[in-house]
């Protein structure tokens, strides 16, 4: 079995190191493919990236964006699981290995586990979003999916099938990408929920959700609405009270 991870990459000279080390040191049954899908850094971070080339593959060259860079990733890869790492997130000890079994035991098409948030520093902040995030992935279903995101982009994986059925990742969304894949490949599986740790995710200044959280809980109940099958009236409303409140949340929390 092998496993293809991509990491789109433009200015995260900060933090691609963690990101990579992360990646690199999953060990376990499984082959490991890692494609670095870089947009045209200018702050050093092709220089990080390329002291581990003989381990992963590097991609450089102008996209149209995260979701560009991810797609190419994506066709150029081999793997049986795929997923994609952002290049200021990190995997958890021992991720894909937990991932590799429980695709053994169950051949599922895609699944998801739990994911910290982290500051600048790797140190473990907002615990209790994570909390929240927990007690909703044990209830799972299509519909409370559609009622918020709860689901950590970090923390999930899928299958070749089930990418090559449910196609690519839409470009024309800027934040709630991950969201709409989890609404598409939903529509058409049960995903696994593996209750372990798998990532950590991190909040800082530059980070896209992190800088413009209202933008993106905004675009996540657009796309909620466009999910929901006719006549599927409460959990849109429910979404939409969860992004008020997400709103007034972030705005404590800032």
């Amino acid at each position: 079995m092998k496993i293809s991870i991509v990491t789109p990459s433009l200015n995260q000279g900060p933090y691609i190191e963690r990101t990579i080390l992360s990646v690199l040191g999953q060990k376990g049954d499984f082959d490991l493919e890692f494609i670095v899908m870089d947009g045209g850094s200018a702050d050093g971070t092709l220089d990080i990236v390329r002291k581990y080339e003989s381990e992963l593959t590097l991609v450089t060259g102008k996209d149209q964006g995260q979701s560009d860079a991810i797609n190419k990733g994506f066709a150029m890869s081999s793997g049986d699981i795929l997923a994609w790492l952002n290049s200021d997130d990190t995997y958890e000890p021992g991720a894909l290995s937990l991932v590799a079994e429980s695709y053994k035991n169950t051949s599922f098409r895609w699944c998801f586990g739990n994911c910290r948030n982290i500051d600048s520093n790797d140190n473990e902040i907002r615990t209790f979003i994570t909390r929240y995030k927990i007690f909703e992935s044990k209830r799972y279903s299509y519909k409370r999916l559609l009622s918020k995101d709860f689901i950590s982009q970090p923390a999930t994986f899928f299958t070749r099938e089930a990418f090559n059925e449910t196609g690519s990742i839409d470009i024309d969304l800027d934040f709630a990408m991950d969201y709409d894949y989890w609404l598409r490949l939903g529509k058409k599986y049960p995903p696994l929920y593996i209750n372990r740790f798998l990532s950590r995710f991190r909040w800082h200044d530059e980070s896209k959700n992190g800088a413009q959280y209202k933008n993106a809980a905004r675009e996540a109940y657009r796309v909620a609405k466009n999910h929901a099958p006719a006549g599927c009236c409460y959990p849109i409303f429910r979404h939409y009270l969860h992004y008020i409140s997400l709103i007034v949340l972030y705005r404590f929390i800032e």
